[in-house]
C-alpha cells in the first residue's frame, strides 16, 4: 500500500467484487463497494469534489462556515473534509433519519441541525438554503452542484471502465438522491461504449422517475413542493420528495435506459441476504440496488455482467428497520451455549450480601493484603459517597451519570488507572471487595459507610426511592427535583434491571 499526505487521498479506487451466491447461475453481477471509502460511503468522492471545486473558484473562503442539507452520507464525508481542511460545518437534516447519522456528525465536529419530519427533504433543504442566506455561509447544492456529477465520471466510471478492461460491461445500475452518482457515472460509462446500458432503481411506492410527471419549481428554480407522486419510503438517501436537478439532467440526455421499482421489504431482504451469504455489510440502499440488479440480471442472457452501486455500510442503520430482528440479548440457542459448559455464566452467579450490610473488612490473611484491606476500611468509613470502579466500564459510567444527574458528590476509586498500578494495588483492592461482598464484580458502591451493591442495585435504590432516603440520612446534598429514569442510563445492549 503507498503512503499518504491526507486522508482525502485514499477516497475512490473501491472494489468490484463479484456476488456467488445471490446472483442467477450463468450472469456476473458485480457489487462496487463503495463502503470502502474512508467515511464508509460512495458520498466521501462527492464532498471533497464539491468543497475543492469550491475552493478553485473562490466561492468558498479560508475558514467559512459551509452548510449542507443532507440524509447524513454526504453530511459525513463533507465532515471529514472540512476537518481535515479546517472548515466549519453544519449540517441541516431531516429528524426522521437515523441517529447514528447524527452521532457520527457530531463525533467529526459537525452541528447538526433538525427540521421536522413532516417537511420532508423540501424542509431541510429550504432550512439550509434559508441559514445560508443570513448567515453568509457556503452551501454545498449537493441537488445540483455540477461537480457532484462530475467526480463520478472522473473516478467512479474510470474506475468500472478499468475493471472491465479486456471485458464487456452491460449494465449499470444504481438509486439516486442527489442523482450526482447516477448522472456522473452514466456519462462516463455511455462516453466509452453506448451499448452500456443505465438502470435507475426507485422506491415501488413512490415512483418518482416512473411516474413522468415533471417536478414542480418556483421561479429560482427551486422545489416548490413535493413531487405529487413521492411517498415515505424505507431507502435513507434514495429518492427524497422532489426530483434534484443532477436527476433531471439525466433524464434530459436520455442516460438512462430503465426505471426499476423496489419494495422496502426486499430492500431488507437482500441488505441481509449481502451480510450472510456473500459477507459483505451495507445498509438498505444497497439491499434495494441489488434487489434492481437481480431483476435485470433474470432476465438477461448468460454471460451478461452486471454492475450494481452499493453505496454505503450497514452500521449507519442499527436503529432502523434494518436491525429490529437483531437482539442485544442471548437466544434460546445462545443460551443453550452458554449453558453447556459450567462456568462464566449468568445463571450461575456467586452468592451477594443482601444491600446495606455494614462494611466489615475481612483481617489480612495470606490471600489478601494488609495495606489494601486497610485502604478498603479507610474509605468506606471516610466517604459519605464512594465507588469502587473501572475507568472504562459501562456500568460504572451508568452510575457516574446517575450521581452527576442527581448532584451527588462523590469519590471514585478507579482501580485499574495508573494511579493503582504500582505494586498491583488495584489487583489487591479488588481481592479484598471480592472477600467483602461476596462478589467479584465493579462497581461497588457505598453510601454512609453501607452497601449499595453494584450498578443496578443503585439503580433499583434509585426507583425504589431508596436512594434518596440513603443519602439523607448520611447527610449527602443532592437534587430533589431531579426526575428521570435510571434504567435509560445503562448501556443499550443491556436489558432494563438485568446487568450483570
Amino acid at each position: 500500500m503507498p503512503r499518504y499526505d491526507n486522508i482525502l487521498e485514499t477516497i475512490g479506487h473501491t472494489p468490484l467484487v463479484r456476488l456467488n451466491k445471490l446472483a442467477p447461475a450463468g450472469v456476473n453481477v458485480y457489487a462496487k463497494l463503495e463502503s470502502f471509502n474512508p467515511l464508509g460511503s460512495v458520498k466521501d468522492r462527492m464532498a471533497r469534489a464539491v468543497i475543492e471545486d469550491a475552493e478553485r473558484s473562490g466561492a468558498l473562503r479560508p475558514g467559512q462556515t459551509v452548510i449542507e442539507a443532507t440524509s447524513g452520507n454526504t453530511g459525513i464525508g463533507l465532515a471529514m473534509v472540512c476537518a481535515q481542511k479546517g472548515y466549519p460545518l453544519v449540517v441541516v437534516m431531516a429528524e426522521s433519519f437515523s441517529i447514528e447519522r447524527r452521532k457520527l456528525l457530531r463525533f467529526m465536529g459537525a452541528k447538526v441541525v433538525l427540521t421536522p419530519a413532516s417537511e420532508k427533504g423540501t424542509g431541510m433543504l429550504n432550512k439550509a438554503i434559508e441559514l445560508a442566506a443570513r448567515h453568509g455561509w457556503f452551501l454545498c447544492r449537493q441537488f445540483e452542484n455540477e461537480a457532484n456529477a462530475e467526480v463520478h465520471t472522473r473516478t467512479t466510471a474510470r474506475e468500472i471502465l478499468d475493471d472491465f478492461r479486456g471485458d464487456t460491461l452491460h449494465v449499470f445500475v444504481s438509486g439516486f438522491g442527489t442523482g450526482g452518482t447516477l448522472l456522473g457515472t452514466a456519462r462516463g460509462l455511455k462516453a466509452a461504449d453506448r451499448g452500456i446500458r443505465i438502470v435507475a432503481a426507485e422506491p415501488d411506492n413512490s415512483p418518482l422517475l416512473g411516474s413522468g410527471v415533471s417536478q414542480p419549481r418556483d421561479l429560482a428554480g427551486r422545489p416548490s413542493q413535493s413531487h405529487p407522486h413521492f411517498r415515505p419510503h424505507l431507502m435513507q438517501g434514495w429518492s427524497p420528495d422532489f426530483i434534484s436537478r443532477l436527476t433531471e439532467q439525466a433524464v434530459a440526455e436520455r442516460l438512462i435506459d430503465e426505471i426499476v421499482p423496489v419494495a422496502g421489504n426486499e430492500a431488507l431482504r437482500l441488505a441481509r441476504a449481502l451480510a450472510l451469504q456473500e459477507g459483505i455489510f451495507a445498509g438498505p440502499s444497497s439491499g434495494a440496488t441489488l434487489a434492481a440488479a437481480l431483476d435485470v440480471a433474470r432476465r438477461s442472457q448468460p454471460g451478461t455482467n452486471i454492475v450494481c452501486m452499493l453505496p454505503d455500510t450497514g452500521e449507519r442503520y442499527l436503529s432502523t428497520p434494518l436491525f429490529e430482528h437483531i437482539g442485544e440479548t442471548m437466544d434460546d440457542e445462545e443460551l443453550a451455549i452458554s449453558r453447556s459448559s459450567p462456568g462464566y455464566r449468568f445463571d450461575a452467579a456467586a452468592a451477594q450480601p443482601a444491600a446495606g450490610t455494614p462494611a466489615v473488612v475481612p483481617e489480612p490473611s495470606l490471600r489478601l493484603d494488609a495495606e489494601a484491606a486497610a485502604f478498603v476500611a479507610a474509605a468506606v468509613r471516610g466517604e459519605p459517597v464512594l465507588m469502587f470502579a473501572l475507568e472504562w466500564c459501562e456500568f460504572c459510567w451508568a452510575a457516574r451519570k446517575l450521581f452527576d444527574r442527581l448532584g451527588v458528590e462523590y469519590r471514585s476509586v478507579d482501580v485499574d488507572s495508573v494511579a493503582f498500578q504500582a505494586r498491583d494495588m488495584g489487583v489487591k483492592i479488588r481481592a479484598v471487595l471480592k472477600e467483602l461482598t461476596g462478589s467479584p464484580t465493579i462497581p461497588q458502591i457505598y453510601i454512609g459507610g453501607e452497601r449499595i451493591g453494584g450498578c443496578t442495585d443503585l439503580l433499583d435504590a434509585m426507583a425504589n426511592g431508596q436512594l434518596q432516603q440513603r443519602l439523607d440520612a448520611a447527610g449527602v446534598a443532592y437534587d430533589r427535583s431531579a426526575s428521570f429514569d435510571p434504567y435509560g442510563l445503562l448501556p443499550k445492549w443491556v436489558h432494563p434491571r438485568k446487568a450483570a
